[in-house]
């Protein structure tokens, strides 16, 4: 049935991000609509690990970021931390060589210096965090700011407490312009829904609902592989990765790239990434990246080499060129939010993009200079 809407904002996407920014624009007292063309945390969301991560970010805006959201987590882990299976576990990341060490401790530090808490682990306290760890590592760096949810759970929760109208099945077919130019909401393909303002919180499909706007976001899919295991008893502590996993969240390169990142859940299973590639929209399965991604495991903890695997599943993180999201109002399309582009650091930045969004909307100074963040950074010649 097709019918016609109207609200203060109309988000489109029911993944992490639009959920967090559907919570905050209600609580800063907005009637919200979330629309969706699948279900809530239906796409990137549902694919992801739930990672809630300072370790992997340098000193910067995303740092920065990644901060804000951590404090906003922690809060809402208050109302919601069993619901949504929040740990504050930490990390561990860890260095097989001295020579790694000592470049992992000077990235520590820079970290450290940015308010992020970081304890410098020799070998045998790294054993002592981490027991089951492979013998002959260097050491690594503890970073107690770590913690994960289960992010289709917490999407969910997020978008019910926040009372936001949200309707699924609903696919977004065009932007409203008025005559002036400005936005005016959104036409689906089950009538209108008429709102001041827009989010674009689409994850990897971004780029293309800016264009239904008439602006260019260069958002591109990143495919990624998740490895997981038989539910075991707890074994692996803390979100434990190689150090070269840094660079690749980094790397610029289309080509692939894996680096071991393993951790349990509360549910028992162990999750084994990373992998990186961009390869569009494909889903073929990938047995050399999922092997790939199973040696890496097996390295950094021998006795999963005796573990069964019993899925591996894939997802696509929405990357920009210069690894920052979109957060922020457009003025080439006045009206129009973006949210998008987190690539796989979605989840965690979540909460922060969504406090910075409803700031925007209701008109209030936000808590971090969205200038590194602004949509219309990228040029026509931006890859």
């Amino acid at each position: 049935m097709s019918m016609q809407l109207t609200c203060d904002v109309v988000i489109v996407g029911a993944g992490m991000v639009g959920a967090a920014c559907a919570l905050y624009a209600s609580r800063a007292g907005l009637d919200v609509i979330v629309v969706d063309r699948g279900p809530v945390a239906g796409g990137t969301t549902g694919a992801g690990e739930g990672n809630l991560l300072v370790s992997d970010k340098e000193p910067g805006p995303e740092l920065e970021l990644a901060l804000l959201s951590g404090t906003l987590w922690t809060e809402l882990a208050g109302e919601l931390g069993d619901l949504i299976e929040y740990e504050a576990k930490g990390g561990v990341v860890v260095a097989a060589a001295p020579g790694a060490l000592t470049a992992l401790e000077r990235f520590a530090a820079g970290q450290r210096a940015a308010g992020v808490r970081t304890e410098t682990l020799d070998a045998d306290r790294l054993r002592e965090l981490e027991p089951y760890l492979a013998p002959g590592l260097a050491g690594g760096v503890h970073y107690p700011q770590d913690a994960q949810v289960m992010p289709t759970l917490a999407a969910a929760h997020l978008l019910r407490v926040s009372g936001a109208r949200v309707s699924t099945g609903r696919t977004v077919t065009g932007v409203l312009r008025g005559a002036d130019g400005a936005v005016r909401g959104v036409r689906t393909d089950h009538g209108d829904v008429h709102a001041p303002a827009v989010v674009n919180a689409a994850g990897t499909w971004g780029g293309e609902l800016a264009a239904l706007a008439g602006v260019r976001l260069p958002v591109l899919p990143r495919r990624g592989f998740v490895l997981v295991t038989e539910p075991l008893p707890r074994r692996i502590r803390h979100k434990v990765y190689a150090a070269d996993y840094v660079a690749d969240v980094a790397s610029d390169s289309a080509a692939l790239q894996t680096s071991p990142v393993v951790e349990g859940t509360a549910a028992g299973p162990v999750l084994i990434g990373a992998s990186r590639e961009r390869v569009g929209f494909d889903r073929s399965f990938a047995l050399p990246v999922v092997r790939a991604l199973a040696a890496g495991a097996t390295r950094l903890f021998p006795f999963l080499s005796d573990v069964r695997a019993v899925r591996a599943y894939l997802g696509f993180r929405p990357y920009l060129p210069d690894h920052l999201p979109a957060i922020g109002p457009d003025p080439r399309a006045p009206g129009l939010h973006h949210a998008c582009g987190h690539e796989g650091a979605g989840i965690g930045l979540a909460t922060g993009t969504g406090q910075l969004i409803a700031q925007v909307l209701s008109g209030q100074a936000p808590a971090l200079d969205l200038t590194p963040f602004a949509p219309e950074r990228f040029t026509e010649e931006a890859a």
